[in-house]
């Protein structure tokens, strides 16, 4: 499949993938991320079942505080 991920193209070779396996494919480890596909929020608890396909654009951002 071919999405956009954090405004770069990427090619996956898979049909579909859910949000959660995407965050650990790319290795994203941080704690606190903020997930989004074609804009909609995806909430922390439907990232297993919130499915990524063909076409899509992906945000994936980590939140950092600091002072």
């Amino acid at each position: 499949m071919k999405i956009t991920l954090n405004n770069r193209a990427e090619e996956i070779d898979t049909e579909t993938m859910s949000v959660q396996k995407l965050i650990d494919y790319k290795n994203f480890t941080f704690k606190l991320l903020v997930t989004k596909i074609n804009g909609e929020l995806v909430r922390k608890d439907d990232r297993n079942t919130a499915m990524v396909k063909d076409g899509d654009t992906v945000v994936i951002l980590h939140m950092i505080s600091g002072g």
